[in-house]
């Protein structure tokens, strides 16, 4: 088996159904699907029983567990030579997996890999950004970049100089696509799963550099985002609180500025 795509749902019946169909017509590469149901009572079961019935490996959660918790129990049946943590707002062309396996073949030292991500449109979606620092996050969580939309710590953390068309390695990629060899994320453990949602890609990503591998973003692999589909259906209030109790943790476990 060459990848084993893990998926982590939450109330987007739609467009985990769209997802798939998209996946299901990927060429070049063995794959299998493991799909993490977070307890979305929203008919998500009975679809895939009916549209994808013996064609994937099914986890019902029973609880809403979080993005780096599901994404562990996906891990746990995964038996692929890489891993590949997919978004079920996700669409991705049928070129997409074999271009991402022959691109982590021949770059042993890559350990996560991330594409160009795009909106339904076709319009640009910045997927890059470098290590957060104290100061980057305390801005945005006081909604100061509202007032002042060009300061520089801000920036620098969004990586707004970054070039989009070529190849590079980079601090951390967006956890809607990230491509890794399963020997490595087991040998890291997995996520951290005091993570329930925000940070723990970061962490991931951070983790991935420290063992001495890099993370790499692809320009030539491309993908479509809608993005943020299942935060949407959070209040406001709670995704807030939960964006600080993230980073809240990745600082206090990783060092107030990271590397």
């Amino acid at each position: 088996m060459d990848i084993s795509i893990i998926i982590v749902s939450w109330k987007v019946k739609e467009l985990l159904k769209k997802c798939l169909e998209t996946v299901m017509a990927s060429t070049g590469a063995d794959f299998e699907i493991i799909i993490v149901d977070n307890n979305s009572g929203d008919g998500t079961k009975e679809m895939l029983e009916r549209d994808f019935s013996g064609r994937i490996k099914f986890i019902q959660s029973g609880a809403n567990l979080g993005f780096a918790k599901a994404n562990n129990l996906g891990l746990k049946r995964a038996s692929g030579d890489y891993v590949l943590f997919l978004n079920p707002d996700t669409e991705i062309g049928p070129e997409v997996l074999a271009q991402a396996l022959e691109f982590m073949k021949t770059h042993p030292d890559c350990g996560l890999l991330g594409p160009k991500m795009q909106f339904m449109d076709g319009s640009f979606q910045p997927s890059v950004r470098r290590f957060p620092t104290l100061m980057a996050i305390m801005l945005m969580l006081l909604k100061l970049p509202k007032l002042f939309p060009h300061l520089q710590s801000i920036e620098r953390y969004l990586a707004t100089d970054f070039d989009y068309r070529k190849l590079q390695t980079i601090d951390q990629i967006m956890g809607a696509f990230m491509l890794a060899p399963k020997s490595l994320i087991d040998q890291l453990g997995g996520f951290d799963e005091r993570f329930f949602i925000w940070f723990e890609e970061v962490d991931l990503c951070l983790r991935v550099k420290r063992a001495g591998k890099q993370v790499s973003y692809n320009p030539a692999i491309t993908i479509i985002h809608h993005g943020g589909k299942s935060f949407a259906q959070q209040k406001l209030m709670t995704n807030q609180w939960r964006f600080f109790q993230s980073a809240a943790r990745y600082f206090l476990k990783n060092g107030l500025n990271p590397r």
